[in-house]
């Protein structure tokens, strides 16, 4: 991932409140909180980097399918595949155009096709146009049947689109139990800390007044303290999994789950630090 202008300013901002938690609230109930805040504005940048460039490697997924389909028309009509792809090069495939006038001005400078199809693939880097354009670029070395093979491509391209659609509507159901249980996680731990949590202090402090009079009682507030830290822990890690698995069964992939992995865990962390800070 390159770094781009939107991550510098994420990082900038950052930087900013990280400085300012430090320096004048570092001892204050607050610090937490903007911590977490400082956090998401680092994070973000790269999370809405990877969930435009996922979104954009599934139109041009879609746009290759419309591609192939089109050069396997011309291809039958008896042209051959590279003045078939010059020829293209004008029409309108949306975000592939440029990747397409890319494609047809390598071969029109002498750029053996095989090797131009690999810089295509490359550009797009998506793994279903990866794998077509191999198909494509053996048949072409191979002098086989090459509108027969851009119309296995099509088909193949379109089945896999239509097969991902439907896992998707089928495991929406899934998708909102995963959201909804994550929440109901979120309360418990909330009840375990504020509810029950106080009640062992509340027991620990009559024991510890009868034997050590008022300064065993700021040792037991501390150590529960410190058994309530881990519970915020405790929720964003299961935010950053439970967001990453979710994206492996809707999508098939675990870059998907990135958003869900930010929103849950984000999500957490501000109800869980937010709640200590007014609770």
């Amino acid at each position: 991932m390159k770094i781009k202008k939107a991550h510098w300013i994420g990082i900038a901002f950052s930087l900013i409140i990280f400085l300012g938690d430090f320096i004048f609230l570092r001892n204050d109930n607050i610090f937490f909180f903007l911590l977490g805040i400082g956090a998401v504005i680092l994070v973000l940048p790269f999370v809405m980097t990877i969930m435009l460039e996922s979104k954009e490697e599934s139109i041009k997924s879609e746009r290759f399918l419309e591609f192939a389909r089109s050069l396997a028309e011309n291809v039958k009509g008896g042209t051959p595949i590279g003045h078939s792809i010059m020829n293209m090069a004008n029409k309108n495939f949306g975000s592939l155009t440029e990747h397409i006038q890319k494609l047809a001005n390598q071969i029109s400078i002498g750029i053996p096709i095989s090797r131009a199809f690999e810089t295509f693939a490359e550009d797009i880097g998506s793994a279903s146009v990866r794998r077509a354009i191999t198909l494509i670029k053996e048949a072409e070395n191979s002098g086989g049947k090459i509108d027969d093979i851009l119309d296995s491509v099509a088909s193949s391209i379109y089945q896999t689109d239509k097969l991902k659609k439907e896992r998707k509507a089928a495991i929406s159901n899934l998708i909102v139990q995963g959201y909804v249980i994550f929440f109901i996680f979120i309360g418990i731990m909330l009840v375990m800390e504020f509810k029950i949590l106080p009640l062992t202090t509340d027991v620990g402090s009559i024991s510890s007044i009868g034997a050590q009079g008022v300064e065993g009682l700021g040792e037991s507030s501390a150590s529960v303290e410190e058994l309530t830290r881990p519970f915020l822990y405790l929720l964003i890690i299961q935010g950053i999994f439970s967001g990453l698995a979710i994206g492996k069964l809707a999508e098939g992939s675990v870059k998907f789950g990135v958003k869900h992995s930010f929103i849950l865990s984000v999500t957490a962390f501000l109800i869980a630090t937010g709640a200590r800070l007014f609770l």
